[in-house]
């Protein structure tokens, strides 16, 4: 709707996982690194955790897109699967079916011959996994048990896992020990701080087209106070400060303009709020013992 009235050749706020608006932030490229590094050494396990909107699946999709030709990449993108259906959807990215019932022992032996010809050929396989935290227990365990194929000098496949923090939370649960004690490299993605939110949003607009600075400095303080950093809640609220900049006529999103934009995003009106109370508690706790103190005064006097 706004894209003409602001110069810009598409939306530079959509919440798909375009890695055509990765931005390459501190935070971000240091998990990219980490990522790069753990899996040129031929690491079994990569943990990236970080909160709900921090950029994991957009991350996740730069890293497929970064992978040469010398990897095969297994991208599963929902964790809800039993181990049955983990082996099949292995060998389903890897280009192998097998005949519907097929036992478990078996799909396992087709996964880990299928790896060999992969090894043989000098390819490495990547299993990436988002939404970790959602996966059931017994399937944990079951990629536990598929890292364990490998020949005498290399395993045959390296797994990566992104989730929430929940993940963290419940890899300390002893029956998932021995899962947790093979992460070898693990990252977590914080929030933005507060220049960050700053060159995140203006970097977007750039690669979106915008031809001039289409943020105020004052709607960005706003725009990192209502969303702490993240990078959803800040792509919400400027895509909704671009919308209601639009339906004013206004050629640039001012501080009042993002208020609308919390206002109408529940999440981020909570978190601006927040700072608020613990303020007025104390200022409420002051005031009664100034008051209690002038009580008894007057008592005494």
């Amino acid at each position: 709707m706004y894209l003409e009235h602001f110069g810009l050749s598409e939306p530079p706020f959509s919440l798909t996982p375009n890695t055509g608006f990765f931005v390459d932030l501190p935070g971000h490229q240091e998990a990219l690194n980490v990522l790069l590094v753990a899996l040129g050494s031929g690491e079994g396990f990569i943990k990236i955790t970080g909160e709900v909107g921090t950029g994991k699946t957009l991350l996740c999709r730069r890293l497929l897109e970064m992978l040469g030709d010398d990897f095969v990449t297994a991208y599963l993108p929902n964790p809800l699967l039993n181990p049955r259906q983990l082996h099949q959807a292995l060998l389903a990215e890897l280009g192998e079916t097998a005949p519907r019932g097929t036992a478990l022992p078996d799909l396992l032996g087709r996964l880990n011959s299928r790896l060999m010809e992969l090894q043989l050929a000098g390819r490495t396989v990547v299993v990436l996994i988002d939404e970790a935290q959602a996966a059931p227990t017994e399937t944990l365990e079951a990629l536990r048990l598929l890292s364990n194929l490998e020949t005498t000098r290399r395993k045959l496949l390296q797994i990566v896992l992104f989730g929430q923090p929940e993940l963290d939370a419940r890899l300390q649960r002893p029956e998932l020990r021995q899962l947790r004690q093979r992460i070898t490299f693990s990252y977590c993605l914080a929030p933005l701080q507060r220049g960050e939110v700053g060159d995140y949003i203006r970097r977007r607009l750039q690669l979106a087209g915008a031809p001039t600075a289409l943020f105020t400095p004052a709607a960005l303080a706003l725009v990192h106070r209502a969303s702490d950093g993240i990078p959803r809640l800040v792509n919400i609220l400027c895509h909704k400060g671009l919308l209601a900049a639009y339906g004013h006529g206004d050629r640039q999103v001012g501080r009042g303009r993002v208020r609308e934009a919390v206002a109408d995003t529940e999440d981020a009106a909570d978190r601006l709020r927040a700072p608020f109370w613990p303020w007025f508690a104390s200022g409420l706790v002051l005031l009664l013992i100034l008051l209690g103190a002038y009580i008894r005064q007057g008592a005494l006097a």
